[in-house]
């Protein structure tokens, strides 16, 4: 039974997020949206997308170097990005929702990463 958490967490859950990417994508080109924010938003699946990974593996399997792999991107070069996307769309959140929500989206990242990083740290010490 140590499969079934792998293959829900690698091989179940990554699909249904690129696919909510491609149907959001889908949208924003049909609503004529700038093709350096379909990348933010790329960027933003993938951090948010991680981060999900990464509690899924430490909530039903075990840490592994992949994992490691993960928190390293999560603390130290996501913020970067999400820094990155939260300055570049500040003043243009007034001009699409989808500005609005790729601003708001990577300013939640560095309240709830440091939360989730601390309950891990606190009540588990594999993570």
């Amino acid at each position: 039974m140590q499969i079934l958490p792998a293959i829900l967490i690698y091989l179940v859950v990554p699909p249904i997020g690129l696919g909510a990417f491609l149907l959001l994508r889908q949208r924003m080109i049909r609503e004529g949206a700038d093709i350096y924010l379909l990348i933010e938003y790329f960027l933003l699946f993938i951090t948010y997308g991680g981060l999900l990974l990464e509690v899924l593996t430490s909530l039903l399997w075990y840490s592994s170097g992949q994992a490691s792999l993960g928190v390293f991107y999560l603390v130290l070069i996501a913020p970067v990005v999400m820094g990155v996307i939260a300055y570049r769309n500040f003043i243009r959140t007034k001009e699409s929702v989808y500005y609005f929500w790729a601003y708001r989206l990577s300013i939640l990242y560095f309240l709830i990463a440091p939360i989730i990083f601390l309950l891990f740290y606190l009540l588990d010490d594999s993570f």
